[in-house]
């Protein structure tokens, strides 16, 4: 009978690991954590911003990733934000848990033990500074995998790590282990991402990492975007996700071409702080980050502002 339950039980979970890559599909938004003059995080600026990404149709929410200036909180705070996040989504969509590092030890530990109620995933970026071989990515990995209670998504972002998952690699992880369900690819390496969707497992999906190149993924067969973008344009870029994913790859490029100027200026000085500048010029949030980041140059937010004064006009026109 034991034996019996036991079975039936992982017939469960394979079914939840199954159908839980298909909540990620779409546009995902890395939540920004909006700050008030003193530094403190404002909660009613995060509370008005996520109800307006809901009502512009976000599919799903990242929360403390990068773009939420994440190594800037402090352990009290990760946890306050995600249960502010848990508490104002409600259920409404699916969310993500941002859950890295370069201690593989202590990644395990707060995975085994943390409360992931709420959470539907972790997202877990390649490991930073310490510049692991790709054995010592695929081990680590494998730790996080052989632990999480949730799915795991892989985030390759060589820009800020310092090292690339190779293709071999994430298609060792994504073959070896059935609750590694997808990667979040921000290498813009597009040989190195087509080799991962032709050889990928089904249960297996791949999700942009980077704005600018969404539309040219999902020609390949990505499912998705994380995205920056979305914090402040969420109903536009996630239209033309959708006409993406639908096949209508016309009726998508006008809009991709809307936010050509602007996919840059949000990372010139680099992010968050050009989706911040963004949204203090749509009035959602103050243009307040945590040393060492900075806000943009004011030229830089000048012409954001100039754009964001602009598009919300030309969007309408288009979508």
């Amino acid at each position: 009978m034991e034996i019996v339950k036991f079975v039936i039980h992982l017939q469960y979970i394979f079914v939840y690991i199954y159908m839980a890559r298909y909540k990620f599909e779409g546009l995902g938004v890395a939540l920004v954590t909006p700050f008030k003059a003193d530094k403190s995080i404002d909660y009613d600026a995060l509370g008005r911003l996520i109800e307006f990404q809901l009502s512009e149709g976000v599919d799903f929410f990242v929360v403390l990733g990068t773009t939420g200036e994440t190594p800037t909180l402090s352990a009290d705070e990760k946890l306050a934000v995600c249960d502010y996040v848990k508490s104002k989504v409600g259920g409404r969509v699916p969310l993500v848990l941002g859950l890295g590092g370069n201690n593989t030890m202590e990644i395990v530990k707060e995975v085994s033990t943390r409360d992931l109620s709420g959470f539907e995933a972790i997202l877990s970026v390649v490991p930073p500074y310490n510049k692991p071989s790709q054995e010592g990515i695929y081990q680590h990995y494998a730790a996080i995998a052989t632990a999480s209670p949730l799915p795991v998504i892989l985030y390759n972002v060589p820009g800020r790590t310092g090292v690339n998952m190779t293709a071999a690699t994430t298609l060792r992880l994504a073959h070896d282990f059935k609750n590694v369900i997808g990667v979040k690819e921000a290498s813009g390496n597009f040989p190195q991402i087509e080799e991962i969707i032709k050889n990928k497992p089904d249960h297996f999906e791949v999700i942009s990492g980077d704005d600018g190149i969404t539309y040219p993924l999902i020609t390949l067969g990505a499912k998705g975007v994380i995205s920056v973008i979305g914090n402040a344009f969420p109903k536009e870029f996630g239209k033309m996700v959708r006409k993406c994913l639908a096949g209508d790859f016309m009726g998508a490029l006008p809009i991709q071409f809307l936010f050509t100027e602007l996919f840059n200026l949000l990372f010139v000085d680099g992010n968050p702080a050009g989706v911040k500048s963004a949204l203090n010029a749509l009035g959602m949030i103050e243009n307040e980050l945590r040393l060492p980041l900075v806000p943009t140059r004011l030229s830089t937010n000048e012409k954001i502002h100039a754009i964001c004064d602009n598009l919300r006009k030309k969007v309408s026109e288009t979508v």
